[in-house]
C-alpha cells in the first residue's frame, strides 16, 4: 500500500536542514529549490509544498506544489501549480502516481493548474478526467547559431559517436555567424541592465495588469530554481546549468522617462523573456534583443510574447537563421475554473506559474 507524507512551509525547511532529503535512491528536491518554495511570497504557512510516496518504507515517488492566486474584484482565489510529478518506473504498477495527485487534489480543494508537462505527464492528467484545456498561448522560438553537437543527439542517440564532428561542423559555422555579428549596430537609445528590479521599474509595472508585481519577481530572481554548477544526477528535474543569469532591462527616452522594462533568462545560451512591460514603442526592445543575442552568443530564444513577436517580424534589423511555431497549453482543474468567471482569461505572460524558474 502507498504511504504518502506531506511537507508544508515549516517541514520543508526542517526537511532540508535535516539532510534527510539526500538519503534517498533519488532526491525529491533540491536544497535551492526547496527554499525557493519557501521563499515564495504566495505560499501560505499551511500550504503543502511537498508530497512524497512510500512503498514498505522505500520512497517511490513525489509531487511538488507551487502556490498562486488570482486577485478577481477583489477576491483572492488560491490555487497551485504542480512543478513536479516523479514516480519510480519499477513502481508504476502500485499507482504512486495516482495517490500522489488524488493528495494534492484533497490538499487544494482541486484547485490545480499545470503547463510545460511532458507528453507522458499529459497522458495522465487526460486519463483522470478532471482537467481541461485553457488559455493557450502561441509563441515562437528563433535561432541564431547552430548547435547540432547538442540537439541532433538529444533527438538520435544513434549519432552520439558523430558528436566531435558535430562540434568541428558547430565550431565553423557559429565562427562566420560571429564574423558577420561583429557589424551588429548598438542601440542608440538609453538603456540600462540591472540584476533586480529597482523601484523606478516597479512603479512602471503598476500601470499594467498582471499576476505578480516587482517583489515576487525579484523573490524569485533570489530564489532561484536552477544554480550555476554540475548537474546533480539523483533530481530528475532542473537544478543545475553550466550557465544560468537573469537579466533586468530597463530603456528610456530622451528625458530619462521610462518606456519598457523586462526580464531576460539565459541558461545555456538560450534565452527567455520572462515578463515584458512596455509603453508601446517595441522596436527598441527588438534592437535591444538583437544586441544582447548577439554580444551573449545566444544559440535561441523562446518568446510567447504575441506583441514582440509581430515586431520581430516586422523587423529590418533581427536578424536569426530560422524560427518555428511553438505552443503551450494549460491544464486547469474543474474544481479551478467552477470559481472563474466566464470570461476570465489571466493573460499570462512567459513567466507566469512556474515557467520563470527554469
Amino acid at each position: 500500500m502507498i504511504a504518502l507524507k506531506t511537507y508544508n512551509r515549516r517541514e520543508l525547511e526542517d526537511f532540508i536542514s535535516s539532510g534527510d532529503f539526500q538519503h534517498y535512491d533519488f532526491l525529491p528536491v533540491t536544497r535551492h529549490r526547496a527554499l525557493s518554495h519557501i521563499q515564495n511570497p504566495k505560499a501560505s504557512d499551511e500550504d503543502v509544498l511537498l508530497i512524497l510516496a512510500f512503498f514498505e518504507e522505500k520512497l517511490v515517488g513525489y509531487v511538488g506544489c507551487f502556490p498562486d492566486s488570482f486577485m478577481i474584484d477583489g477576491k483572492e482565489i488560491r490555487y497551485a501549480w504542480l512543478s513536479t510529478l516523479y514516480v519510480n518506473p519499477e513502481y508504476r504498477k502500485k499507482r504512486p502516481a495516482k495517490a500522489l495527485l488524488k493528495r494534492v487534489f484533497e490538499e487544494y480543494e482541486g484547485r490545480i493548474a499545470i503547463t510545460e508537462f511532458t507528453k507522458e505527464a499529459e497522458a495522465l492528467y487526460n486519463i483522470m478526467g478532471v482537467f481541461e484545456y485553457v488559455f493557450p498561448k502561441e509563441g515562437k522560438r528563433y535561432y541564431f547559431r547552430t548547435d547540432a553537437a547538442k540537439m541532433i543527439p538529444e533527438k538520435k542517440p544513434g549519432t552520439q559517436p558523430l558528436k566531435p564532428l558535430f562540434q568541428i561542423l558547430d565550431a565553423a559555422a557559429n565562427g562566420l555567424i560571429s564574423i558577420k555579428n561583429l557589424t551588429a549596430p548598438k542601440p542608440d537609445f538609453k538603456y540600462k541592465v540591472l540584476d533586480r528590479i529597482d523601484k523606478e521599474s516597479a512603479d512602471f509595472m503598476n500601470k499594467f495588469s498582471g499576476m505578480r508585481n516587482a517583489d515576487e519577481i525579484n523573490s524569485f530572481i533570489e530564489n532561484p530554481w536552477v544554480l550555476e554548477g554540475k548537474k546533480e544526477e539523483k533530481y530528475l528535474f532542473s537544478s543545475f546549468a553550466d550557465s544560468f543569469k537573469y537579466y533586468w532591462i530597463k530603456i528610456t527616452d530622451q528625458n530619462n522617462k521610462l518606456t519598457s522594462c523586462f526580464l531576460l533568462q539565459l541558461r545555456d545560451g538560450y534565452l527567455k523573456i520572462p515578463y515584458l512591460f512596455s509603453d508601446g514603442n517595441l522596436d527598441e526592445v527588438v534592437r535591444f534583443l538583437n544586441y544582447f543575442i548577439v554580444t551573449h552568443k545566444v544559440k535561441g530564444f523562446t518568446s510567447y510574447q504575441i506583441g514582440l513577436n509581430k515586431e520581430i517580424q516586422q523587423s529590418k534589423v533581427f536578424s536569426h537563421l530560422y524560427e518555428r511555431d511553438f505552443n503551450r497549453a494549460y491544464l486547469f482543474h474543474k474544481n479551478l475554473l467552477e470559481l472563474l468567471p466566464g470570461h476570465f482569461n489571466p493573460n499570462y505572460q512567459d513567466g507566469d506559474g512556474d515557467c520563470m524558474m527554469t
